[in-house]
Formats: structure tokens, C-alpha cells, sequence
């Protein structure tokens, strides 16, 4: 598959549009928690950040989508708005529904450069979804909650690799058919983004303790285990990615730089003293 031809863009936005699945949050079988369970969801300190970002996110994107002139591509975007905003209406009903208390975040704005806007969402949503991914393994093998609760999430994360997956193959197309395809150029790209990305995460993590911004992964990364070391954050990141990308056609593009990162973070680890690394035994990089 050749980026940046037409078929290419088919692919990309066909298998979009086609993997869709509908639902209406309103409508989940949404369970019955114990007092320990709702005293759980309720301490996480992700939800105002969550959704302030996705209402963000649904405004912006559909925004976004108006602009563009390619029919394929646009419908292809504007489904991602209709999910981006689905997602927001599905935190505020968890959050009415187990009574979660939060300051109501402030109301969503249309960026003034909007394409900008949206490209470093997509690279910053494909850093944040690396770590969602491991965070949501790291939750479900403590039972942190009831399954039946991660089974309502399932399909978020789901959507939410589709968006990355979609980003890079968008991203890569308007390079090409904009002059930038050479390999290096586009290398550059997006390592200015995924720079800007990374700096916005450290931040995020280093102010995780409050709710009023940040990453939704870095704000729940303590949350789920007292147990959580470098090498154990790495090696089931690693191993969720994989099973989320395992999913998608192979001729498409697939987000490269944290799975890169943390392979050779995980090699780094394996040469440091025991003592140092202390990775979990159930979980470690010789399970990769």
C-alpha cells in the first residue's frame, strides 16, 4: 500500500467509518456497585479531566471536520466528532449515575486554528491511549472494579485506538499530497509533535495529584495498584498495545514511537540491579 495514494485513503477511512459501532451510553447495562466499589470510582481523581477533554474533543473535531473538503475524509472525521462527543455523554451519565462529585469543567471553546488544533490531538491522543490501554489491564487485574464495568469500557478503548489509527494514516496522507512524503520530513514532523505531546504528558504527570487538567492516563497511573514500577507500566502498555493493534488491518500505519520507547526502556531495566528495576514477576519483560 502506497501512502498517500487513493487507495490508501480509502483504506483508512472505509475501515473507519466501517468498524463504527452504535450505542447510546444512556442505554448500557451499567451494574450496581458495593459501597467499597463506589468509594473506588468515586476517589480516582480522572473524571473532571476526562471529561472536560472530551467535550473539548467533540466541539473541536466536529469544528474540524466542516473544513475539510475531501467527502471521504470528512465523513470519516465527523464520525470521530459523533464519538469524541458520545464519549463526553458517557462520563457525564457514569458521573450523575454513581453521583461522582466534581466541578463542573469549563465549557468547550472552538480553537482559532483549528487544524493545528487537531493534529496535536491526534499526537497527544496517541501517547494518552498507549498508557489508557495499560492502565485499563492494570484496573481489570486487580478487579479493581466488577467486570461488568470494563466491559462498558471495552468499547471506548476500542474507539480509541481507531482514532490513532485513523490520525497516523491521515496525517501521513496529507504530508504526502502536500509535498512532505519524503520519509525524513515526515520523521521531523512528527517528532516536533510527539515532543510537544511528551512535554504536555511529564507536566500531566507531575501534576496528577489535582483534577483541574491534565492527562487522563497520568492521572490515573497510582490509581489502580500501589504496586506500579517502571518496568511493570512498560511491559503491560507493551502488551495491551499489541492486542488493540492486532486488530487493524496490516497495511495500515500504527502509532511507532512509545512502543519503540518502551522496548528498549524494558532492555535498559533487565540491566539494572534487581534492586533497582524491580519488576513484577508475574509481569515482566521476559513475558514479552
Amino acid at each position: 500500500m502506497k501512502v498517500g495514494s487513493e487507495a490508501h485513503k480509502e483504506l483508512f477511512c472505509k475501515s473507519f467509518i466501517e468498524s463504527y459501532q452504535d450505542y447510546e451510553p444512556e442505554t448500557l447495562p451499567w451494574p450496581q456497585l458495593d459501597d467499597a466499589a463506589l468509594a473506588r470510582l468515586r476517589g480516582i481523581p480522572f473524571w473532571q479531566i476526562a471529561l472536560q477533554t472530551e467535550r473539548q474533543a467533540g466541539v473541536m473535531v466536529s469544528a474540524f471536520a466542516e473544513t475539510i473538503t475531501d467527502p471521504m475524509i470528512r465523513e470519516a472525521i465527523a464520525l470521530q466528532a459523533k464519538e469524541e462527543t458520545r464519549h463526553g455523554r458517557l462520563l457525564e451519565f457514569l458521573i450523575k449515575h454513581y453521583d461522582v462529585q466534581i466541578n463542573e469543567p469549563a465549557p468547550p471553546t472552538v480553537p482559532p486554528n483549528i487544524a493545528q488544533e487537531f493534529i496535536d490531538f491526534g499526537f497527544g491522543e496517541c501517547l494518552d491511549s498507549y498508557f489508557a490501554f495499560g492502565m485499563f489491564d492494570l484496573a481489570r487485574q486487580t478487579s479493581y472494579f466488577p467486570e461488568a464495568l470494563f466491559t462498558i469500557f471495552d468499547p471506548i478503548l476500542y474507539e480509541e485506538a481507531r482514532h490513532i489509527v485513523f490520525f497516523v494514516n491521515w496525517v501521513s496522507y496529507m504530508q504526502v499530497n502536500q509535498g512532505r512524503g519524503f520519509v525524513p520530513l515526515r520523521v521531523a514532523h512528527a517528532g516536533v509533535h510527539y515532543g510537544r505531546a511528551l512535554l504536555h504528558l511529564a507536566k500531566s504527570f507531575t501534576s496528577a495529584g489535582g483534577s483541574t487538567g491534565g492527562s487522563f492516563a497520568a492521572a490515573g497511573a497510582g490509581a489502580f495498584t500501589d504496586n506500579l514500577t517502571p518496568a511493570r507500566v512498560f511491559s503491560v502498555c507493551l502488551q495491551e498495545n499489541e492486542k488493540r493493534m492486532s486488530s487493524f488491518d496490516d497495511r495500515l500505519l500504527q502509532p511507532r514511537l512509545l512502543p519503540k520507547l518502551s522496548a528498549i526502556a524494558l532492555q535498559v531495566l533487565k540491566l539494572l540491579p534487581q534492586s533497582q528495576s524491580a519488576p513484577n514477576p508475574e509481569i515482566s519483560a521476559s513475558n514479552l
